[in-house]
């Protein structure tokens, strides 16, 4: 404990690091304050009865990723989502357009100028059609609109509502990013996520003590799991493979008097999660559909059939089996969109570097390839079983649904990894300024610590 406060006033004693500090937490205060503030013309009270936002339902999904605001009918309903789903874009076009590849891999930094503004463009024609959506969404629930309010007047001031709301959001998470510390638009989202833990955790201990919650001990137990997942999550996180490589001998100095120096060795790290939160995102916006078909074939003659309403419970077997099988098929297909190992050998060739034992160009790219596949085997079961997670412990330790979210999925993983990834930049400013780190060993990986060599190729 005593270290722990040492640590905490060498970060306080470092000037510019106490300064990011300070504005980060400014700016994300801004942003859960304008959380709060409801759209003119809403009545967020119907909304609420209306109910809707289940805890692994899409309006549930949104709602969790803006910390509430979309269930408040906020300024900022809509958060950094559509920016996110820009940056998804964009990055998918990169796999496939030409276009978008050479800006990616071969302009550098005018190359990331030019993405950045396109994402920004993007942005906010995304922004327009959501907004849309949404104002249809709350116009739909009964009450949701106060009686007197002219519909133009409501949609037309929504909709630029919501547009500024998402792009002032945006400019908060470049500005973090610049001046604070961490990433912008990553914080955002956590701190919209990290906003319903409290009241999620007060209600689990609230109901450990009524109704047959378990009692004490049954909470303990509850809390003793969410921990050790955590610990889980952090190590997978962090895992890697790492494939040796060397650096072929050069001769230091002139002519005759050049002197032969060994290879330097170093090493290549595949990541066991390269994939991250993607997949996860996918297959559940895949599990979607069967909700629509079930609503759409509910108004028809006949209905739906029970396996497509046990499809829209996420407690159901057969939800969380299609679900974990999406899950591993999307971490294998977005791998394989990331990992190129075709780069790596032309990398490895450019370099004059090879990996011992393994011939440089066709034998390294399917060495590098078949080890992708291997490594990726236990990342994809880890990331089906971290999806489906919710549910098992909801079913199984009779967690509520609110807190169960928290034990996996998009959730647990953008938390841990944001986390480190922040925690990974405050160490690096202490031992800049020679102090200890946060851990003794001064070794703190978050994912941005973790990028292969050649990632900018």
């Amino acid at each position: 404990m005593e270290r722990f406060f040492e640590t905490l006033k060498n970060i306080w004693s470092i000037k510019e690091l106490r300064g990011r500090i300070l504005f980060t937490l400014a700016l994300l205060g801004i942003y859960r304050l304008g959380s709060f503030i409801v759209l003119p013309g809403v009545n967020p009270a119907a909304l609420d009865n209306a109910g809707g936002n289940g805890a692994q339902d899409l309006l549930g999904l949104i709602n969790a990723f803006t910390g509430g605001a979309f269930g408040n009918a906020s300024i900022f309903a809509l958060g950094i989502m559509p920016y996110i789903t820009a940056s998804i874009i964009i990055q998918l076009l990169g796999f496939g357009v030409p276009y978008f590849q050479r800006l990616q891999q071969k302009e550098g930094e005018s190359g990331r100028k030019k993405i950045t503004q396109i994402t920004r463009i993007l942005t906010v024609f995304i922004t327009l059609v959501q907004g849309g959506g949404y104002l249809t969404y709350i116009n739909s629930q009964p009450g949701s609109v106060y009686a007197g309010v002219s519909p133009i007047i409501f949609w037309l001031g929504g909709i630029i509502i919501l547009s500024t709301g998402t792009l002032f959001a945006m400019w908060l998470g470049e500005k973090i990013t610049d001046r604070g510390i961490g990433n912008g638009i990553s914080l955002l989202i956590m701190i919209g996520i990290i906003a319903t833990l409290p009241t999620a955790f007060l209600t689990e201990l609230s109901s450990a003590f009524n109704g047959g919650g378990g009692g004490l001990f049954s909470f303990i137990i509850k809390i003793a799991l969410f921990f050790l997942i955590v610990l889980v999550t952090v190590l997978i996180i962090q895992g890697v493979r790492r494939i040796p490589i060397q650096f072929a001998k050069r001769a230091v100095g002139r002519q005759t008097g050049a002197v032969p120096v060994a290879g330097v060795r170093d090493f290549i790290p595949l990541k066991v999660n390269a994939a991250g939160v993607m997949p996860i995102i996918f297959a559940q916006a895949i599990m979607f559909l069967p909700l629509a078909v079930a609503g759409w074939a509910g108004g028809q003659e006949g209905g739906a059939s029970d396996f497509m309403l046990s499809l829209g419970d996420w407690k159901s077997f057969p939800y969380n089996l299609i679900l974990f099988l999406l899950v591993v098929l999307f971490t294998y297909v977005y791998t394989a969109l990331l990992v190129n190992p075709q780069q790596y050998a032309e990398y490895l060739k450019r370099q004059n570097a090879f990996i011992p034992g393994i011939k440089p160009g066709k034998n390294t790219q399917d060495y590098i390839d078949t080890l992708t596949t291997r490594v990726t085997l236990p990342g994809s079961i880890f990331l089906g079983l971290i999806t489906i997670l919710p549910a098992i412990v909801a079913i199984l330790f009779n967690v509520n649904d609110a807190f169960a979210i928290f034990f996996g999925g998009t959730s647990l993983l953008i938390l841990v990894a944001v986390v480190l990834d922040t925690l990974d930049q405050i160490n690096s400013y202490l031992l800049m300024r020679k102090y200890d780190g946060l851990v003794k060993s001064g070794k703190i990986k978050g994912r941005s610590g973790m990028q292969p060599i050649g990632a900018g190729m």
